[in-house]
């Protein structure tokens, strides 16, 4: 069993699906956790009940306000006056194509780049100054498949978000590792949460699943288990790697 006991992590989007599942991982391993959230508390709230104030602190922020991210790290850091670990999970996934007006098109893009690109590296910028500061930390960041392999046209935006959080994660690892901070990227593709398995169950979507060769979404807490596992300072030296959780659906 991994252990993070004694760390406190900051944790984006940890209301539901990958960052729910991963917030409780990480409770159970141990780690002390700010839990931010931006529109419900949802499972966040429980999580606070069941493992209590000493090891639960919830945040909310609205990441496409550069005003929130920054009172966001003020709060996460006063909490216990150290971190240890972030874990950039929240993320937008809006419907933008070409064929849509130009006023929603760039809107939707602003948004997904401020809270897919931007909160992140605002806040693995103060991540690294904190960490420099106090003998190193850790990052996962959490990328998708799609940075890869490119999306359909409603989620080129998607797409180029989350090629530029791979580019960011290696870029971090290679400038810094020296001082002891280390970067990952997580690349999932689908991930049966609360949100995507309804979908993958709808009559009709069975060719969503026809291109994953074990033939099914990955559960949630498979996330949260490499996340935790990077985290713990068990494998410093793949700083700046892409880890995949697809069921092997590279090509198609």
């Amino acid at each position: 069993m991994i252990s993070l006991k004694g760390q406190v992590i900051l944790l984006t989007g940890a209301s539901r699906g990958i960052g729910a599942a991963t917030a409780e991982v990480l409770l159970t391993a141990g780690a002390d956790v700010i839990l931010h959230y931006n529109s419900g508390q949802g499972k966040a709230a429980a999580l606070l009940e069941q493992y209590g104030e000493q090891r639960c602190c919830l945040i909310r922020a609205d990441l496409a306000r550069t005003e929130d991210v920054d009172q966001l790290w003020r709060a996460a850091l006063d909490w216990k006056g150290q971190l240890d670990g972030i874990v950039n999970n929240a993320a937008v996934m809006l419907a933008a194509a070409p064929e849509d007006s130009l006023e929603d098109w760039r809107a939707d893009w602003r948004k997904t780049l401020n809270v897919n690109v931007g909160a992140v590296a605002d806040l693995c910028r103060y991540a690294i100054r904190h960490f420099k500061e106090n003998g190193g930390g850790s990052m996962v960041n959490i990328a998708s498949r799609a940075a890869f392999r490119g999306d359909l046209p409603g989620s080129f935006h998607y797409a180029a978000s989350k090629g530029a959080v791979v580019a960011l994660t290696r870029s971090i690892a290679k400038g810094y590792a020296e001082e002891g901070i280390y970067a990952y990227a997580v690349a999932p593709g689908w991930v049966g949460t609360d949100r995507i398995q309804p979908m993958l169950d709808t009559p009709g979507n069975e060719f969503m699943l026809k291109e994953v060769p074990m033939g099914a979404a990955a559960p949630p807490e498979q996330v949260g288990n490499i996340v935790a596992f990077l985290l713990s300072g068990l494998a410093t030296h793949a700083t700046g790697a892409t880890f995949d959780i697809n069921g092997a659906s590279y090509f198609h």
